[in-house]
């Protein structure tokens, strides 16, 4: 299994509501998720964004749910924020803070000008095999995105939210996801009702991680993963709605159960 780092940097990769555009009055967004695992619930999350200008701010929550609580009672508050400019989220500051039992993790990152300044995980990474271990280099850290500002799509229209790579890092590993088109549809959930556009994610490791861990290449080689977007108002920016994800035993799914606009 993926540590719990990862694995609550992959729910929020394809999971968080969010966008970004210098509005000109403060505007505020919400987005309510379910995640299940072989039709089973297996954990919740929400999260709220506020764009004002050109700050933007996002807090969350994640927590297992249903039949997962019997084996990981994981639950975790989550915080981005930044600038935008131009049509680029600028992350300046991301946290994560979880529990897992008695076990209590954090994740922060620090940004300045788009690149990586510093990193804390607490607790700090046991010592790695430098035969098999990836490190991260500085050139790594350059112009990429935290776990939230990663889910955010600046498109002209639904046939341009594909078409693109985006250079993602959660505190310890490197990656890099690929948005591919796959088709067009419709849905309907509470707040929205309208058209969206799934394309397909792969999911490249780029450093921060251990060569030959199964779970990876699995990710890399074999999983599919599609992710649905749908249009935030009227700004130009789509996000997550739906998404599944292939594992080695059986598909994740995650789904909105609100997203909406708020007043």
């Amino acid at each position: 299994m993926l540590r719990p780092s990862h694995a609550l940097a992959a729910l929020l990769a394809v999971s968080v509501p969010t966008t970004g555009f210098a509005a000109a009055s403060p505007q505020s967004f919400k987005g309510e998720y379910t995640v299940s695992f072989l039709g089973l619930s297996v954990a919740r999350a929400t999260f709220s964004s506020r764009y004002d200008g050109d700050n933007y701010a996002i807090n969350g929550t994640v927590s297992a749910a249903g039949i997962a609580k019997l084996f990981d009672d994981t639950k975790g508050t989550i915080s981005s924020q930044g600038t935008i400019s131009g049509q680029q989220m600028r992350p300046q500051a991301f946290r994560a803070d979880y529990t897992s039992g008695k076990k209590a993790s954090v994740v922060d990152i620090r940004f300045a000008k788009g690149d990586v300044a510093s990193t804390k995980v607490v607790p700090e990474p046991g010592k790695r095999d430098p035969k098999s271990w990836v490190p991260v280099g500085d050139g790594d850290l350059r112009s990429v995105l935290d776990p939230m500002a990663a889910t955010v799509i600046h498109a002209d229209s639904l046939d341009k939210v594909c078409g693109r790579t985006v250079k993602f890092y959660d505190g310890e590993m490197r990656a890099n996801l690929s948005l591919t088109y796959a088709s067009k549809g419709s849905i309907s959930v509470p707040g929205f009702k309208g058209d969206t556009v799934t394309c397909k994610m792969g999911f490249e490791p780029v450093a921060g991680y251990r060569k030959g861990r199964k779970a990876l290449e699995f990710l890399k080689n074999k999983s599919r993963i599609m992710v649905t977007f749908a249009p935030v108002g009227q700004s130009g920016v789509y996000a997550p709605i739906r998404a599944t994800v292939g594992t080695q035993i059986g598909p994740l799914t995650i789904s909105a159960r609100r997203f909406e606009a708020v007043e």
